[in-house]
């Protein structure tokens, strides 16, 4: 039996054959969730050219940074950087990118996790500009542009992302299907704060969605036409009505402390 971690490579034509094997040998890292499945399905929806990454840096991401993200929480785990690469993917298609630089600055994004979050951006770009295994596909130029993307990837940072794969990580990095965003919130709030009641998770849902994804708020779109723009519409709508705000937070809230007791 293989260690954790390994033949964690979702290769198009074996996504499903490597997917079974974790359910077969009952791996504690990805299991049979929801999250897993869906990744490892719309994975296989891509054909060849449309996910044109070099399966060698593929193997090495998924095999030796994904795993990682199973230490962040539910909130920054596996299945957030999966949508992120997901999307990441779709938007470097669209702009005409390097696959292979958009596909590793999503991986590497919230590696920095791994220590204090309120400076992760710059401890993961520190990471990747450390890894040496890197170098085996990219120059010393494609790392800068990839350790600087990670740096500016953040919804709260003042300045615009200094390149395009930047911008893609960042919109990529903004999951605004509404219910993936409030969901997330109270995932956060739950992990970070157990101690605090019901109530106090509310108000700090509340305060979150105000400040961040109100018309007032500090997010910020850089690609042009995203389906985040009308993600973004449908939660401002939901924000300007706190009954039914507090609806939306009441749901995932019952939902996330329901599935915590069961563990």
């Amino acid at each position: 039996m293989k260690t954790e971690g390994q033949k964690f490579f979702f290769e198009r034509e074996s996504a499903l054959v490597f997917f079974n094997c974790f359910r077969l040998f009952n791996y504690n890292l990805l299991l049979v969730s929801r999250y897993s499945i869906t990744f490892a399905e719309n994975y296989l929806q891509l054909s060849p050219m449309e996910t044109n990454v070099s399966l060698d840096l593929m193997q090495f991401v998924e095999t030796n940074i994904l795993p990682k993200y199973v230490d962040f929480g539910r909130s920054h785990g596996l299945a957030h950087v999966q949508r992120v690469i997901e999307r990441s993917l779709k938007l470097a298609r669209q702009t005409g990118v390097d696959m292979n630089m958009a596909y590793t600055v999503a991986a590497y994004h919230d590696i920095g996790m791994s220590g204090p979050r309120a400076i992760h951006h710059i401890t993961g770009g520190k990471i990747l500009a450390a890894d040496q295994r890197l170098r085996r596909w990219f120059s010393a130029d494609q790392m800068r542009v990839m350790r600087e993307a990670i740096e500016d990837h953040r919804a709260s940072l003042s300045h615009a992302p200094r390149s395009i794969y930047g911008k893609i990580v960042a919109e990529a990095d903004r999951d605004l299907l509404p219910e993936v965003v409030f969901r997330r919130t109270v995932q956060f709030g739950l992990e970070n704060y157990p101690e605090k009641t019901r109530e106090e998770h509310w108000q700090r849902f509340h305060e979150h969605m105000l400040s961040k994804y109100s018309t007032h708020g500090y997010i910020t779109l850089w690609i042009p036409n995203s389906p985040n723009e009308q993600y973004l519409k449908q939660i401002r709508a939901i924000i300007a009505d706190v009954n039914a705000l507090k609806a939306e937070f009441d749901k995932y809230y019952d939902e996330e402390t329901q599935a915590k007791a069961e563990h």
